[in-house]
């Protein structure tokens, strides 16, 4: 049976410059093997490393994969195990990728971690009306999720649950910590996440009203990083009986530590789950004074992804969701429009695209502006 996806075009650029264009492919649809089941997309989100994908700026690059990390769905076929048999007929999301089982370290896997979308190292993505995936690597999505809500999940759930709870050291009441950038689908994750958990989350943006929404959402305080002194504003903010941060929750890199070394309390943690002004960050000799440690965090195990959508279903957390395109496969420029959104950094929440049906839903209608 032939089926649908989006992948990207090849034009002549070097990496950074060029911008792919998107392209609709079609490709024949196999039978499932034994342990494996085929989920019929019903939504699909975008992350940063989609915009990089496009700009030929992630690792293995490709064309002729489907895009897109994130996905929600329904099992409509399985192969013959009891095990994937099981899945039929049910609503699931999709672990983003392969190859790290539960190690708190890293992937256990000698290729490493492997996410769906885009590239050589993964045949499959998510912007597409059907994918196969091992029935380990599904999970039931939560009752209290839409699709759309759903499909906004995986990756930027998955990247804040490792970040905070693994990572952080941070993820108990009374803490301090920070999350730099509130707006990103794994910032909000983050500050809905450590928000549950009795932790003091405050939030940087450029935007006022970026700063103002996160406080609607569980933030105690934020600060203007546009402003000078911010740091200063924002150490004002915390309790007394704890007049630091314990850790910093970063996915800009830049000058971050230069800025975390003034609040952050002795020992303190900066997690970078990834650099977005660049690619290095400095560490300065403050840093060293002040014993603070810098601990890379991406992605995320299967074990790690298990905990974290129980969590959700557990204390009904909804992802934040930014705006929809509908029949994404069909309609390429209201899908181009979104990665526009993710490129000027106007987003507040994640960008999702429906496969099969419309999003419809009350609770989408009235988080997501309908692009």
């Amino acid at each position: 049976m032939l089926r649908n996806a989006v992948t990207i075009r090849k034009v002549d650029g070097d990496p950074g410059k060029v911008y792919y264009p998107l392209q609709r492919m079609t490709y024949s649809d196999t039978e499932p093997q034994k342990e494996e089941v085929i989920v019929t997309l019903t939504a699909a989100s975008l992350n940063h490393r989609d915009f990089f994908v496009r700009q030929h700026l992630y690792p293995g690059t490709t064309f002729g994969v489907p895009l897109l990390s994130d996905g929600c769905g329904v099992v409509t076929a399985t192969g013959l195990s009891a095990d994937a048999k099981w899945w039929l007929g049910k609503r699931v999301i999709l672990n983003p990728g392969i190859g790290w089982e539960s190690s708190s370290e890293g992937p256990e896997d000698p290729a490493g971690y492997r996410y769906l979308g885009g590239t050589k190292f993964h045949t499959q993505g998510t912007l597409s009306e059907t994918i196969h995936s091992s029935w380990l690597d599904v999970e039931e999505v939560p009752e209290h999720l839409t699709n759309t809500e759903a499909a906004a999940l995986p990756l930027a759930g998955l990247t804040a649950w490792r970040a905070l709870v693994t990572k952080s050291g941070a993820a108990a009441p009374n803490r301090n910590i920070l999350v730099t950038g509130i707006g990103g689908g794994v910032a909000l994750m983050a500050l809905l996440f450590a928000s549950v958990m009795g932790v003091n989350v405050y939030v940087t943006s450029g935007s006022e009203a970026k700063l103002e929404k996160a406080r609607s959402l569980g933030a105690r305080g934020g600060a203007n990083y546009n402003v000078k002194g911010w740091e200063k504003d924002l150490l004002k903010l915390l309790p007394a009986e704890r007049p630091f941060f314990d850790a910093i929750i970063d996915g800009a890199g830049g000058e971050v530590v230069t800025s975390g070394t003034r609040i952050l309390k002795q020992g303190g943690v900066i997690v970078s789950y990834g650099m977005t002004i660049g690619p290095k960050m400095s560490y300065t000799m403050s840093a060293v004074l002040k014993n603070i440690e810098i601990r890379g965090s991406t992605g995320g195990s299967r074990q790690e992804f298990r905990d974290m959508v129980r969590f959700v279903k557990d204390h009904q957390i909804r992802p934040v969701i930014s705006a929809v395109v509908e029949n994404a496969l069909e309609n390429l420029e209201e899908l181009d429009k979104l990665f526009e959104k993710m490129k000027d950094k106007s987003q507040f929440g994640k960008l999702v695209v429906t496969i099969q049906g419309k999003a419809g839903a009350s609770a989408e209608t009235q988080q997501a502006q309908k692009i």
